[in-house]
């Protein structure tokens, strides 16, 4: 039978992957802030729950990479209210803790090679705007084509992820 964290975590993940995107197409301000809030809930709750699970099953690396994951989405939680161009410096610092997080999470093969694609190309894409950013590039979280470009790479690898924790226990 599947754990009650496992379903609750692919439950964070596809809540905050979908309203994470849809948020990014939304024209209010109020209305993105608020999917977004909900999409960050969802994803803190999700990776504090997959820390857990993988610290249990003695995979440091990978939980280590889910906490910082939580640090940064956290972050980005922090700078919704504030609106796109006052998020910033919240979202830099959020995003680059998403980029080391994926790759912590990805660097040993505990996810499908895949997955593990997916997240190192979303780490990849988040680290080049992060530098644009700190470098004084004018980006928002829904710049396109970057940072934009990173988010269906970190979807795909969500939805990895979901995957791994529902077929585990079939």
């Amino acid at each position: 039978m599947r754990s009650t964290s496992d379903t609750i975590a692919s439950l964070g993940l596809a809540i905050g992957g979908a309203l994470g995107m849809a948020g990014t197409f939304v024209g209010s301000d109020a209305l993105r802030e608020t999917l977004w809030t909900i999409d960050g809930v969802g994803i803190v709750v999700a990776a504090a729950l997959l820390t857990m699970k993988y610290q249990r099953l003695g995979n440091e690396l990978v939980a280590a990479g889910f906490f910082t994951f939580v640090a940064g989405e956290s972050l980005l939680l922090a700078g919704n209210a504030a609106g796109l161009q006052a998020s910033v410096p919240s979202y830099a610092g959020g995003i680059a803790l998403w980029a080391a997080g994926l790759v912590m999470v990805s660097a040993q093969a505990t996810f499908a090679l895949w997955m593990r694609l997916t997240a190192f190309a979303a780490a990849s894409l988040f680290a080049v705007s992060v530098l644009m950013i700190l470098w004084g590039a004018p980006l928002l979280p829904t710049s396109a084509p970057l940072p934009a470009l990173g988010y269906p790479f970190l979807v795909l690898t969500f939805i990895g992820w979901i995957w791994t924790l529902l077929k585990a226990e079939r």
